[in-house]
């Protein structure tokens, strides 16, 4: 499974989350500690929301820990808003085109989990997608298709029913005898950051919030990350979360 983390509030350096803290995502990605495996290293990514409407992306094969620019792009780079993943493949072999997040206009996206039964479905669920959705994907990842399906289903007009509809895209075609479904997701528009947890088996990779930090702002991540961990709370299983400067607003699916 993969590891990622989040951040909405007063703009603050890329390193503030993804390079810095005691267990950041970068630490992560040699040693999670809440994950199936300790180690993520089918690739990273970054995307970050400025002054244009769609988010800057910088993502690679390599794993975190051996990328000599990452802590230089994220001590340098201030953003509002961003989210960072770091990868351990389940759908897809390991290229940039597979790497989270995943980008389409303002929209960003990435996931921890597993659609197990995507190839038996792949060509039905391809129907769905626009013309443009279509022509959009790059990869060969459950997670990207997943993404563009949210889109197809109306994610800019009502996000919640838009997910209820893919998920039960996914969830009518699954079989017993498959690998269960495992869904984490966390997207943004570059304004308000969506997040849900649901699977087939009630048992969806961990996903945490911050309480406030310091300077104001709100933070999502696979795993807390600092020692203080009272200073995370969990997100329950079958949750839709939306988190903006405000602050986190939890609804149950």
């Amino acid at each position: 499974m993969c590891r990622l983390a989040a951040y909405c509030g007063p703009s603050i350096p890329l390193q503030n989350i993804v390079t810095s803290p005691a267990h950041s995502l970068l630490r992560q990605s040699s040693a999670a500690t809440e994950s199936l495996v300790s180690v993520n290293g089918d690739g990273f990514g970054i995307c970050w929301y400025g002054f244009e409407a769609e988010p800057g992306l910088y993502k690679d094969v390599m794993p975190a820990w051996s990328d000599s620019n990452l802590s230089s792009v994220c001590r340098l780079v201030e953003s509002r808003l961003f989210m960072a993943h770091v990868r351990a493949s389940t759908q897809g072999e390991t290229s940039r085109a597979n790497c989270h997040p995943f980008v389409f206009e303002r929209w960003s996206f990435m996931h921890n989990g597993q659609i197990p039964h995507i190839g038996r479905v792949r060509r039905e669920l391809e129907s769905e997608l626009t013309d443009s959705l279509y022509g959009a994907r790059l990869g060969t990842t459950d997670s990207e298709h997943f993404f563009l399906l949210l889109l197809a289903m109306g994610f800019n007009d009502d996000p919640l029913l838009a997910w209820k509809k893919a998920y039960s895209r996914i969830d009518a075609s699954h079989r017993t005898d498959d690998e269960p479904i495992r869904m984490t997701c966390v997207l943004t528009d570059g304004n308000v950051i969506f997040a849900f947890r649901q699977s087939s088996d009630q048992n969806s990779p961990s996903l945490y919030h911050s309480k406030e930090l310091d300077n104001g702002g709100h933070a999502l991540a696979s795993e807390p990350l600092d020692k203080l961990t009272t200073n995370w709370c969990p997100i329950p299983e079958d949750s839709f979360c939306t988190l903006d400067e405000n602050g986190l607003i939890q609804e149950y699916l």
